[in-house]
């Protein structure tokens, strides 16, 4: 049985974590990544052809070099701020990116196709926590991009999708062999790290008058490891032969920012200064996951998830690049 796996944006924060997953799980990943934002020092568990996901002739050619069992999409555009900047480049990553792999999917027969998305194509939902059966609402340009992809995804002929719609990923590593690494940093917790460590002055906290119970957004965080641990759990699922469909990652549980901040101080022992700031658009006040029908479907749960858990990962993974560079 053919045990490829071809994982673009692979040499990412998520992308590598699926990488080591898989191939813990016997399988054999390949990472397809431009290295725009992926670091080549996280390609550890295969071999890495670098290119462009956009472009498919050349997703084309690897695919049908590889013949990949499935395919694992993550490369793309993250940044809900940027993407105010510049939605076309959005749209031409996000969603034309996705057209490609499902074309280069198409042309040469592979039928399995594992789609990194996100809490962000649900918007401003309507009730909490949120279920799959939710709107599909984006109140940003990178939101939009990702339920672009869904829809190409699952309208794609002789593809079947599961659509991974993770809510905030965090954590690390506790091997310490990959870690959250980003140019520039806007992923909450290590921004917090990096307070607490003394590399950055002061912590912004983008709104404070939210309607939360301290007035902070609230966020459902999900440990990196249980997302990758999803992604195989999936290519297994469609690997039986069943149909695609969308699935939600969390865990039901939301964290404000300031009980973010409380848990890294309780992690570090390192007092953590904070500034607040005005909220920014596209910010909803509250997301969380109702991960039901990923547990029931994938028989998946996010066990590494506990807040505390999760910091103290991402604070061990953190400490890594100090030590390497010692």
């Amino acid at each position: 049985m053919n045990k490829t796996v071809l994982v673009t944006g692979g040499a990412g924060y998520i992308g590598s974590h699926a990488c080591k997953t898989l191939a813990q799980a016997g399988y054999a990943p390949v990472v397809y990544d431009d290295l725009s934002t992926g670091h080549p020092e996280f390609v550890k568990w295969g071999p890495l052809i670098v290119g462009d996901v956009r472009d498919r002739t050349r997703l084309a050619d690897v695919m049908s070099l590889l013949q990949p069992a499935a395919v694992m999409h993550f490369a793309a555009k993250s940044l809900v701020g940027e993407s105010f900047q510049n939605p076309d480049l959005y749209h031409q990553v996000n969603a034309g990116g996705t057209t490609a792999v499902v074309q280069a999917m198409q042309r040469t027969g592979c039928e399995s196709l594992i789609l990194s998305s996100s809490c962000a194509v649900y918007g401003n939902a309507s009730a909490a926590p949120i279920a799959e059966d939710q709107a599909i609402d984006p109140i940003s340009p990178y939101g939009a991009s990702k339920a672009a992809a869904e829809q190409i995804a699952f309208s794609a002929y002789g593809i079947r999708t599961v659509a991974l719609r993770y809510f905030n990923a965090a954590g690390g590593d506790p091997d310490g062999e990959i870690y959250e690494w980003h140019e520039p940093e806007t992923h909450l917790i290590p921004i917090v790290l990096d307070v607490a460590a003394g590399t950055r002055p002061e912590l912004s906290i983008f709104g404070v008058d939210y309607p939360t119970l301290d007035g902070t957004a609230v966020r459902d965080y999900v440990h990196v490891l249980d997302i990758a641990d999803a992604h195989v759990k999936a290519t297994r699922y469609l690997g039986q032969g069943r149909a695609g469909l969308a699935l939600n990652l969390g865990t039901a549980t939301g964290h404000s920012v300031l009980e973010v901040v409380r848990a890294a101080e309780r992690v570090t022992g390192r007092r953590v200064r904070i500034a607040n700031t005005a909220a920014r658009p596209g910010d909803p006040p509250s997301l969380t996951a109702a991960p039901r029908k990923a547990m029931e479907t994938l028989g998946w749960s996010p066990r590494r998830s506990t807040l505390d858990n999760v910091v103290a990962d991402a604070w061990r993974a953190y400490q890594v690049p100090e030590t390497m560079a010692a």
